[in-house]
């Protein structure tokens, strides 16, 4: 079941990936850490950001984002500089990548990365899109 976390744990988990995350993920981390969310007929759990304010919350995070995005981060074929924020349980991510104009801030789109042929494609252009029915 997702839950609100607070700013600190997010702060805490951009640092530790070294990008800042979009707005719209930052917003829903806020609102509901972790949760699903459906895109194209498929069904993804969006990972959190790892929470130690109780020990409740602290088992429920154990699989943040940081930590998911490090172990595919050793896969083959998964881009080095991507952030995974969500799986659908059958080895694709949800991803984000570094925006162009400043690789420290990611982009707004969506990539779903295929397990199977390591390649992206965009899915939506935001989380709000995905939130709205969009994606």
């Amino acid at each position: 079941m997702p839950f609100a976390t607070e700013d600190q744990f997010i702060d805490a988990a951009e640092a530790k990936l070294g990008v800042r995350l979009p707005k719209a993920l930052r917003a829903r981390l806020r609102n509901t850490n972790g949760g699903e969310v459906e895109i194209k007929d498929d069904v993804w759990q969006l990972y959190p950001v790892f929470d130690t304010s109780d020990r409740k919350r602290t088992t429920r995070t154990a699989n943040d984002i940081v930590r998911e995005t490090t172990v595919a981060r050793e896969w083959r074929g998964f881009p080095p500089a991507a952030v995974a924020i969500a799986a659908n349980g059958s080895g694709d991510l949800l991803v984000l990548l570094p925006s162009a104009q400043d690789p420290s801030i990611l982009d707004e789109r969506i990539y779903v990365w295929d397990h199977e042929t390591t390649k992206l494609h965009v899915v939506a252009g935001n989380l709000e899109q995905v939130a709205n029915g969009e994606g």
